[in-house]
């Protein structure tokens, strides 16, 4: 009797969720992606998502406030539950997607707790990120930037600017060259009628680098003073120096973090973020248009007005005030399958952090190194020994043979016997297509040691990633973030 071959589904839909809490404005986009089997029958299954589509996209809220420093988690929450409603989903509808704090909230004092609180009631596989760089690399993804370079080869810098931050992207071809983050947005002054409401601690550090007049304005002042029409002209300048990778000290209280990190030189520019829409108007008629008292018309006729900034061309985005929510709702998930070797049961996994272990295209250098390199994960990430797990990207892997597999597998199950919970799930990731041998081969050596090794992502050393459930076509979708608090 013929064996009856079993049927697998070689297409499947999934629903994502992106939420981005800014320093302004919330918003949230649900999507439906659409994966399949992009291999002949006789091939090794290599699953794809071949369809983004956005089904739903909320209006744009005020960011719910308790006080200056923390966010109202509770109206947050009211506010998820509402728009999925709205969306006509449940919480256990979406499986994957990414909750981003960006800008000024994700310096709030419960930033952290919101995410992750986030994360769990929202989604059955939902990421928490936060960090300006990510936040630009998503904000340029879902406004279009990132595509433009794909699509024309050039040198593309995503300039998006909301309340509180300008985080600055640079591709060129598709691949990232570099980021950078400026204390840049509408709110850094705010009004309150025709007076001076708040003026934000980057700024007042500014003014008083400055002198008078500048050092004597004040919170009560009129909202009329020609000095914050020189402030947002000298902003439209600091960006044109950080696009140049000229920025001067007395630049420097405007800048968060790092330095401009590309060496490319840029062709065009494009705009997302608040003050993008105050350029282009996008959402007009829609209640995203409320008046919002704060710098944010003056900053963006600056940007116009700009003569530093006419060096480049300016290229239309395709998505002003939405291009992070829509970023985080598309641009996040990949997809590991097929050559995968998971264990269902310690799926998901959230908030994993990545230690890179390149192996220089030599086996026997790399695998001398494993012990140093586990000892070092450990040192970073669970210095107190209390058992926070981490995964191994092992990189820059030559052709293995059997007998370098066998060898592989046992360097890795000593090497982590230091761990405090060696029990707890090995995590592998692998740049080359080697995770379903390598899985099968430790799991042979040592039958009781959970793994889940994936294979076919590329992520950074030092990033975060999510891994969500075993999808019916047998792939997992996994989300890479750079997890950064800024204080």
């Amino acid at each position: 009797m013929s064996a009856i071959k079993k049927y697998e589904p070689q297409q499947e839909e999934i629903l994502s969720a992106g939420i981005d809490i800014g320093t302004s404005t919330t918003k949230l986009v649900i999507s439906k992606f659409s994966l399949m089997n992009m291999a002949g029958g006789a091939h090794m299954p290599r699953i794809e998502i071949i369809d983004k589509k956005v089904l739903y996209r909320s209006p744009i809220f005020r960011t719910p406030l308790l006080s200056a420093t923390t966010i109202d988690m509770k109206a947050v929450d009211e506010l998820v539950k509402k728009e999925y409603q709205s969306a006509g989903v449940e919480t256990k509808d979406i499986q994957t997607g990414a909750v981003i704090i960006t800008g000024e909230t994700a310096t709030k004092q419960n930033a952290q707790e919101m995410v992750h609180h986030l994360s769990d009631q929202a989604g059955d596989f939902l990421v928490a990120a936060a960090g300006p760089d990510l936040e630009g690399i998503i904000a340029a993804k879902g406004s279009g930037a990132y595509e433009y370079s794909k699509k024309t080869g050039k040198t593309i810098a995503n300039i998006d600017i909301g309340g509180g931050t300008a985080n600055v992207a640079v591709f060129k071809s598709g691949k990232l060259c570099g980021t950078c983050t400026l204390h840049i947005g509408g709110r850094l002054i705010e009004f309150s009628g025709n007076q001076i409401k708040s003026i934000s601690s980057p700024i007042k550090a500014l003014f008083r680098q400055w002198g008078d007049p500048f050092s004597g304005m004040r919170e009560g002042d009129s909202r009329n003073r020609q000095e914050i029409k020189s402030l947002t002209g000298f902003m439209a300048a600091v960006i044109a120096r950080m696009l140049n990778r000229e920025l001067l000290p007395a630049d420097q209280p405007l800048l968060l973090g790092h330095e401009p990190d590309w060496q490319e030189a840029i062709d065009a520019i494009m705009f997302s973020g608040g003050i993008s829409e105050c350029l282009y108007h996008y959402e007009a008629g829609t209640p995203a248009t409320a008046h919002y008292d704060d710098i944010g018309e003056i900053l963006a006729a600056s940007l116009r007005e700009s003569k530093e900034l006419a060096q480049w061309q300016w290229i239309h985005p395709d998505e002003t005030v939405r291009a992070t929510v829509l970023g985080a709702g598309t641009q996040t998930t990949e997809i590991s399958g097929a050559t995968i070797h998971v264990e269902a049961s310690d799926l998901p996994i959230r908030n994993l952090p990545v230690f890179q272990v390149p192996f220089r295209h030599d086996v026997k250098d790399g695998l001398k190194r494993m012990h140093e390199s586990v000892q070092q994960a450990l040192e970073i990430y669970d210095s107190q020994r209390d058992g926070q797990n981490f995964a191994l990207y092992i990189t820059e892997l030559p052709y293995l043979g059997f007998r370098d597999v066998q060898e592989l597998a046992a360097a890795i199950l000593d090497a982590i016997r230091i761990k405090p919970n060696p029990e707890q799930p090995l995590v592998l990731v692998l740049e080359s297509d080697h995770a379903k041998v390598l899985g099968q081969t430790i799991k042979v050596q040592k039958p009781n040691q959970r793994i889940i090794c994936i294979d076919q992502i590329k992520v950074e050393h030092g990033d975060y990633i999510d891994i969500g459930h075993l999808l019916q076509t047998n792939v997992v979708p996994v989300v890479i973030k750079t997890l950064t608090f800024h204080h």
